[in-house]
């Protein structure tokens, strides 16, 4: 472990007791709210999520957020310098993706009792701590064990998350061994200290890969407490739709905050990204940007792309900075109709997610609470979203059957 001064130590102390460093630069905005009005809530300050990111010096923390959040190409990474200071970023959306994110440096003990521990771990979020499996681990495996056991014992409610990261330059059979060693080490460290209620979920990562934004998506799901809705909803929709995958993307940072029920096919989903890409370079080229937009993303755009095998990526916008991604074969998509008729009903459903969870975010503030239980462990009170909505109804593709309107 790094050593460091006792006047560094004061610095930081009084840094994390007053403020964070905001981590956004003044052109990059996740955008103010919905201008429709449709989307327009947040999360009160004090109740919105925080993920915590933590592991040694060099791991790739900083990389990680920089490269996820901020859209810096992965090589531009090599130029940054190690983090010295908590470095926090609101992500704060007008979509499902609202939390904080906090970038401790790697070098400081901030467990001595001096150090607030409530304010740390205190709360809803998750604790991603990031290994490097090019280096040495057996130091990052005793601090993971220290901080986990930290963090229970201040808040049992955390999600604790290891990313096995710059797993780039490994071949596969040493990516498998590293991350099979890790996680008998690391739950061999939590039985022998009478953990083993301690849930880790673990992650091989890069940035120079989809690896990272697909390990981001899985941890920023089990935040969002409507995540059992949403998935509900796509079931239904790709069913009567003849689809065979949808995401439910945010656009900015590429996270799918939802997906149906079948399995998450690793190429499906990096072909997704990419159209996502696409549909963003050209609108931004093309494309009219309104006044204090980032990109050309409105509720208008959708894009159509065959692939060589017979299959069709199909995007359409849901709200300013959430999009649905479909994949299905090039013979279902002969009554387009059917599915964009489908779509409306979808989007009417999240529409009907948003304004519950507003209100009762509205109601969280009103009285200085923490948001009701149902909002932070189950779906919202409303009998509709566990099937069709109930304005339209979602049409089945019948070969036989009438053609949606």
């Amino acid at each position: 472990m790094a050593s460091y001064s006792q006047e560094d130590d004061e610095q930081f102390r009084n840094e994390f007791s007053t403020s964070y460093v905001d981590a956004f630069p003044k052109d990059f905005v996740y955008g103010p709210d919905d201008p429709e009005g449709e989307l327009g809530s947040h999360y009160p300050s004090d109740q919105k999520p925080k993920i915590l990111l933590m592991g040694l010096r060099r791991s790739g923390k900083s990389s990680i957020q920089k490269v996820v959040f901020h859209k810096m190409s992965p090589n531009e990474t090599l130029f940054l310098e190690s983090t010295n200071k908590i470095v926090t970023g609101d992500i704060s959306n007008s979509s499902f993706v609202q939390f904080k994110i906090l970038d401790f440096p790697g070098q400081i003990d901030f467990f001595e009792p001096s150090f607030d521990s409530e304010k740390i771990f205190g709360g809803q979020g998750a604790l991603v701590f990031v290994i490097d499996a090019q280096d040495d681990y057996m130091e990052a495996l005793q601090r993971l064990h220290q901080t986990v056991l930290r963090a229970y014992k201040v808040n049992p409610n955390l999600h604790f998350e290891v990313f096995i990261h710059k797993v780039d330059g490994l071949s596969d059979d040493i990516k498998i061994e590293t991350q099979r060693d890790i996680h008998q080490k690391a739950n061999d460290d939590l039985c022998d200290a009478g953990m083993e209620q301690i849930h880790l979920s673990y992650y091989l990562t890069s940035i120079y890969d989809h690896s990272i934004f697909e390990a981001f998506s899985k941890v920023v799901q089990k935040l969002i407490p409507q995540l059992p809705t949403l998935e509900n909803l796509l079931n239904i929709f790709i069913s009567n739709s003849g689809i065979e995958k949808a995401f439910l993307f945010d656009v900015l940072s590429k996270i799918y905050i939802a997906t149906d029920s079948s399995p998450v096919d690793m190429q499906s989903y990096e072909l997704c990204c990419d159209m996502i890409d696409v549909v963003i370079d050209i609108s931004n080229i093309y494309g009219v940007k309104e006044e204090g937009e980032q990109v050309a993303f409105d509720r208008e755009s959708s894009s159509l792309i065959k692939l060589n095998n017979a299959t069709i990526l199909y995007l359409h916008e849901v709200n300013r900075y959430l999009a649905l991604v479909c994949i299905l074969r090039e013979d279902n998509f002969d009554r387009q109709g059917l599915i964009d008729y489908n779509f409306l009903c979808f989007r009417k459903g999240i529409q009907d997610v948003f304004e519950v969870r507003n209100k009762l975010l509205q109601q969280a503030s009103l009285h200085h609470s923490t948001p009701p239980s149902n909002l932070l462990h189950g779906t919202p009170p409303s009998t509709h979203l566990h099937g069709t909505p109930p304005s339209n109804h979602l049409q089945a593709n019948h070969t036989n059957g009438p053609a949606a309107p």
